[in-house]
Formats: C-alpha cells, structure tokens, sequence
C-alpha cells in the first residue's frame, strides 16, 4: 500500500473516529474552538516526547516541523501550566478491583465459594481488610459509600456489607462516564496502533463479531445473554492477570513495570 492511500485510510478511519466523538463534545457543551486547543496540545506533547531523534534533545523547531504547528505556538503550549489528570477514572480503577477481589478472592468468600456478606470493620474478613487489599490508603468507608451510591452493594443494619452486583458501573456521574471513555477508547486505540506497526507474529489479541441483519425484538433477550457470558468471561481473564501481578502476589519474579488488560463491549447501530 503507497502513501496516498495510507492517508486516504487513515483520513477515513480518523473521520470514522470522530463522528461519534464529536457527538460526545457537542452533547456536552464542547465547541471546536475547544477541541482545537485540545489537540494542538496532544499534538505537542506527543511529537515532544515520542518523535525524539536518536542522541538528540528535543527542539522547539523540530516539534514545528512534525506537527505543522508554528513555532510560536509550540513554545506558548509547552510554556502554559499543563492541567491535572482528573480523578474520575483512578476513582472508577480503585472500586473496580475492590469489586473484582471481593469476587476473586476466596478470603471474601462464603462455604459455597460465593462473595460473602462482609463485617464493616476488622483486620481479616471484613470489607475493611477487602479494601486495604485491593484499593491502597483509600477510607473503606469512602468506598463503601461510593459502591453503595451506584447501587453495587447493600450497607446493612447489621453493620454488614452485601454484594449486589458483580460490576462497578458508574450511576449518574456523568464525569466518571466521561473519564472511562477517554481509558477505554484510549486503550483501544494504542492496541490498534501496535497492530500496525508491530512484527510478524507480535500484534496483540484484537477480535470482534457482529451480524447485520437481527430483529430489534431479539435485542433485550441477546444483550442480556451476551452480558452474561461477557461479564463470566472478564471474571476468568482477571483471575489470569491477578495471578501475575505483584501486588496481588508479591512471589511473582521479574523486572520492569507493565500494565496489561483486556476489554469486552457490546455495540449496536439501527441501520435504517
């Protein structure tokens, strides 16, 4: 495949990309303008760090020429105070793997292998210790209260802790919604890119399957099957990864630091 038609591909795909994007941006009140600056930093802030050339500092002038950007702009972005990362997606992380140890861990489990209804408090056992285990320095009772707030646990009289749901899915916060898109699609993304330019035989697992033709009648029945059967899947793939990881097994041997996942999402598009 030449270059023109490499860039007519990624024209499209770029075009594919942005159409439910910008439906996004506009739905929440973001306008080009915003986007504009958004990009022109990502743009900056990739070219800066990634396009470096070998025993080369990077320069202002150099960052102009890949990106298109003048060279007065590129220092005014580099100068400017670069925003924070939100919390919104570390807050999803953290209750996502309290959820995933209560389900995985057999310390929180009942004689019928089961997630256990938990004690509040106490140093084994307890939602408390859960906590400790999966979720770092955060106050158990923040994370009991946020779980409880999406609808994925049940605070009890008894000063108990049951688990409802098998999921943490975001209720209500639209900001927490937004975050987990940035991660998702972001991760996505960097698979996709590693696909492309990858050696034989190195590209990462990256498979889908769809049909065009089902009756909108068969969809509540299927998505809830499919549900099943995808949420059944992620449990068994994180037993995997939990397995390697070392702050779930600190026995595990090796060097350097990755972060490794795996995603499953249902998609839907009325044709007519």
């Amino acid at each position: 495949m030449n270059a023109q038609n490499i860039t007519q591909a990624l024209s499209d795909a770029v075009h594919t990309i942005l159409l439910p994007l910008v439906r996004v941006l506009l739905r929440n009140g973001i306008p080009y303008a915003a986007f504009a600056h958004m990009a022109r930093r990502v743009y900056v802030d990739v070219a800066e760090k990634e396009f470096v050339l070998p025993d080369k500092k990077q320069t202002v002038s150099r960052i102009s020429t890949i990106t298109g950007l003048t060279r007065k702009e590129v220092a005014r972005i580099q100068n400017a105070e670069t925003p924070l990362p939100a919390s919104h997606a570390d807050r999803h992380n953290r209750a996502a793997r309290v959820i995933g140890g209560w389900v995985r861990g057999k310390t929180y489990h009942d004689n019928r292998g089961r997630p256990a209804e938990l004690p509040m408090d106490g140093q084994q056992g307890s939602f408390a210790a859960l906590v400790r285990e999966f979720s770092g320095d955060i106050p158990p009772r923040a994370i009991a209260d946020e779980l409880a707030r999406v609808g994925a646990i049940e605070l009890r009289r008894e000063g108990t802790v049951r688990l409802l749901t098998r999921a943490y899915v975001p209720r209500g916060d639209q900001a927490e919604k937004v975050a987990i898109l940035g991660s998702d699609v972001a991760d996505l993304i960097r698979s996709i890119d590693h696909n492309l330019t990858c050696a034989q035989g190195q590209a990462y697992f990256q498979r889908r399957v769809s049909y065009d033709n089902i009756p909108r009648e068969a969809l509540p029945v299927l998505t809830k099957k499919l549900a099943r059967k995808a949420q059944a899947c992620l449990e068994s793939l994180d037993r995997l990864l939990a397995a390697a990881d070392r702050d779930r097994n600190p026995g595990v041997k090796g060097s350097g630091r990755v972060r490794s996942g795996i995603g499953i999402y249902y998609f839907e598009e009325r044709i007519e």
